[in-house]
């Protein structure tokens, strides 16, 4: 599998282990103040942002960072789609489309399943919305700013 981001083969092979080290757990260490004393019952954990960590998120704001991308996984939101769906629905053209999913499905954001001569996409989790309505939210806060500014 080739990872996003990756200038080379050794580049790729550590982020996949940093990947199996953060599913695994070994990254994790309790946050400061959630402890069995905090109030929080010991559930809240941060990760240490190592180098790597950072390189990982980075990696997939980029990912993020493409109106592309984010059309399509705004479009998958209404449910799973063929690659000629997403083509029809995105007004993008077939290799476009291709190339993107390729990426969002390297990175974990879409699912595919293939079926005869088709392939179809789903989110691989709804999570990604969370963020983006964070971030919406954020834009809408900063225009309501500006708005009064000019008012």
């Amino acid at each position: 599998m080739t990872v996003t981001g990756a200038r080379n083969s050794s580049d790729a092979e550590l982020l996949l282990e940093i990947d199996c080290q953060l599913i695994s757990g070994v990254h994790r260490r309790p946050a400061p103040g959630s402890g069995p004393r905090s109030g929080h019952g010991g559930r809240l954990s941060r990760m240490d942002m190592t180098p790597e960590l950072l390189t990982l998120v980075a990696g997939r704001f980029k990912a993020l960072s493409d109106p592309v991308r984010l059309q399509i996984l705004n479009t998958l939101r209404a449910g799973e789609k063929s690659v000629t769906e997403l083509i029809e629905e995105t007004g993008c053209a077939q290799a476009n489309v291709s190339k993107h999913l390729q990426i969002l499905h390297n990175l974990g954001f879409v699912a595919r399943k293939k079926e005869g001569l088709y392939v179809y996409y789903r989110l691989s989790g709804r999570e990604i919305f969370q963020l983006c309505d964070i971030m919406c939210g954020r834009i809408e806060k900063e225009l309501k700013s500006r708005q009064k500014l000019f008012a």
